[in-house]
């Protein structure tokens, strides 16, 4: 049997060696506890080789089989490395796909279950104890809950723009003029729902509220010269009601913030170092995780939040993007454009080291990291402080320019 190659399949009822037309070589069973079934597989999933699954693999590998096909890359390179036979990831297969196929008849034969109705509600209770391990691992990751909160803020963010440009609308039949001069959202519902009419949009007021002079003076005058169309006092409670609603809205917006805050640097100390709790937690967020994150290359998280420039990039030949979301960096957007591309880069592989720390417990070193980004920064800044020359006008690959060319009449 020496040079023999064996398909490994997990299974709720045990582990199976199979050959390539799918018939069984070798087995070991599990107990009937769907639990410990669950965590056996879970195990296999993350490519852990424990209990009965190494004692098997080293059981087969004694026996002659120095080759094996799993149904997952994570087991193959922890059987590679741990066995060192020659290991491959197949998640489907002919001779697979019909084990499995026999698999409940095959565990009635075995005297496992009286009928396959058996078999499947076993099979059903190990899948339902796995998700509810996933879920319990997942809730004890305090980056899950940082993530949800940046996606909750984005998705306050869009409502409030959605109900902030309906309440312009609707109040502009009454007090059209406000909708231009007053432009932030919240100063906006503010006004609407302390002042009401029109009429009450007079000087003394929206000092007492924190407007300028010039502009609540502006506004007084405006209000008494109003174009707009009398409003009902049923009309007006809604609309109040609905401002009330939007301000309700920012002020949840701001406890998440605040919550944010307080959590990130328990979470991530180091990143958190460099560019602060909230640029941290929507990078975090867009790796999804902060394990996801430290596993990156520091070229991707340079781009992260750029997805859809760099593909376009890559369809169209057009310049790749410089940076993604760590564009909110201060020292990045208030660079000139030619130093921008530098800075990001240095700021990625500052971050790249920080998530490692962060994900796999190292030590804090977010105040060094963060200085040592300073340095560089101030290196690009006297080293590149005029713009580069221009060496003949950059050739536009894009697709419309590309057209556009085909187009033009060839010389003679």
């Amino acid at each position: 049997m020496l040079g023999m190659e064996g398909i490994i399949s997990l299974t709720p009822i045990g582990i199976f060696a199979i050959d390539g037309d799918g018939n069984v070589i070798a087995r070991e069973g599990f107990p009937k506890d769907p639990k410990a079934v669950s965590e056996i597989l879970r195990g296999a999933g993350e490519g852990r080789l424990e209990g009965p699954l190494r004692g098997f693999l080293e059981g087969l590998r004694k026996s002659g089989f120095d080759a094996m096909v799993f149904e997952s890359e994570p087991l193959a390179e922890a059987a590679r490395r741990a066995l060192g036979i020659a290991a491959r990831a197949e998640a489907k297969s002919k001779a697979l796909e019909a084990f499995k196929a026999r698999l409940p008849a095959m565990a009635v034969e075995l005297g496992l279950f009286p009928d396959e109705a058996g078999y499947s509600s076993f099979a059903r209770e190990v899948m339902l104890e796995m998700a509810r391990a996933s879920l319990a691992l997942a809730g004890r990751r305090r980056d899950v809950y940082a993530i949800q909160i940046v996606r909750a803020m984005d998705d306050l963010d869009k409502t409030i723009n959605l109900f902030s440009g309906r309440l312009r609308e609707w109040f502009g039949l009454h007090f059209p003029e406000l909708d231009k001069e007053v432009e932030k959202h919240e100063t906006y519902a503010r006004l609407v729902h302390d002042l009401g009419r029109r009429e009450n949009f007079e000087f003394e007021r929206l000092i007492e509220r924190g407007l300028p002079e010039d502009r609540a003076r502006r506004l007084d005058e405006l209000a008494k010269n109003s174009v707009g169309a009398d409003i009902g006092d049923e009309d007006l409670e809604r609309i109040r009601d609905f401002s009330a609603a939007i301000l309700e809205a920012f002020k949840l917006r701001d406890r998440m913030a605040k919550y944010l805050d307080e959590i990130m640097p328990k979470i991530a100390p180091n990143l958190c170092a460099i560019v602060g709790p909230s640029l941290s937690a929507r990078l975090i967020s867009l790796a999804g995780g902060l394990e996801s994150l430290a596993k990156m290359p520091a070229s991707t998280i340079q781009v992260l939040g750029a997805e859809k420039a760099l593909f376009r990039s890559l369809r169209t030949g057009s310049r790749p993007p410089k940076h993604g979301v760590i564009f909110q960096y201060g020292p990045i957007h208030e660079s000139p454009r030619w130093q921008r591309g530098k800075i990001a880069r240095a700021l990625a592989g500052k971050l790249s080291i920080a998530a490692r720390l962060d994900a796999f417990g190292g030590e804090p070193m977010g105040e060094a990291l963060k200085e040592g980004l300073n340095r560089r920064i101030e290196e690009i800044r006297q080293k590149y402080a005029s713009p580069p020359a221009r060496i003949g006008r950059a050739r536009d690959r894009s697709a419309p320019a590309r057209k556009a060319r085909r187009r033009l009449p060839r010389k003679a």
